[in-house]
């Protein structure tokens, strides 16, 4: 009987990389609502973590991994990060397992690094759609601040593996997908310099210093539509 590569590994991933409990009362059922109740967790953990965040910014990465990771298909979104033309059938076991490990890190920096600007704005998430029958879905949202103009986010969720759940594998900000990104940046390396140059690049990222960014840092930023 043949087993699909797929499955063996995301087995053995599940045994090797670390396991972080989902709050019970998340609707993960729900693509709408589970982004909503998680994203609503995260900005109040971060509203009232104001003080502790200004002195610490490395308190993102923790609030991260606490409210956000829980949600979010970091293994799918690794793989996409390596392409669709790398060899994971003969690929070393181990150097994968290493590099979906050093994604989940570099993924909690990202988010760290991307939500950083919150400090109090009201967030409106848009009214639920038809989903039934549907494997992905879009939630929206925005970001309102006073005079400024609004900042449009929105998640990109998937259901993930057979137990109907529902997890987000990207966030786009003013139109700018953080996965795009990533993936433009990280299948020219795996081409040229192998995964191994892509842990090392990633290691360096996680390495910098949390640092704080305003509205204005978002709002100003040119990087890819999705």
């Amino acid at each position: 009987m043949k087993i699909k590569f797929g499955v063996v590994f995301t087995c053995l991933l599940m045994m090797v990389l670390p396991a972080v409990a989902q709050q019970a009362d998340i609707d993960t059922r729900n693509p709408y609502v589970m982004v909503e109740q998680v994203g609503s967790r995260t900005f109040e953990r971060m509203k009232s973590s104001k003080e502790q965040i200004q002195q610490n910014p490395e308190l993102l990465r923790t609030i991260m991994e606490e409210e956000l990771l829980p949600y979010i298909d970091y293994q799918y979104s690794a793989f996409k990060v390596l392409g669709k033309h790398f060899d994971f059938k003969n690929a070393d076991k181990d150097k994968l397992i290493e590099y979906i490990r050093v994604f989940r890190q570099y993924l909690i920096t990202s988010y760290a690094d991307a939500l950083s600007y919150y400090d109090d704005q009201e967030v409106i998430f848009a009214p639920e759609q038809d989903f039934d029958g549907d494997k992905s879905a879009t939630v929206r949202a925005v970001i309102r601040d006073g005079n400024r103009p609004d900042i449009s986010v929105a998640f990109k969720v998937r259901k993930s593996g057979k137990a109907d759940e529902w997890k987000a594998y990207d966030m786009v900000a003013e139109g700018i997908s953080m996965l795009q990104n990533e993936i433009k940046q990280y299948e020219p390396v795996i081409r040229t310099e192998g995964i191994d140059k892509v842990i090392e690049v990633m290691r360096e990222r996680i390495e910098k210093p949390m640092q704080l960014k305003s509205l204005d840092d978002i709002s100003g930023n040119k990087g890819d539509k999705a």
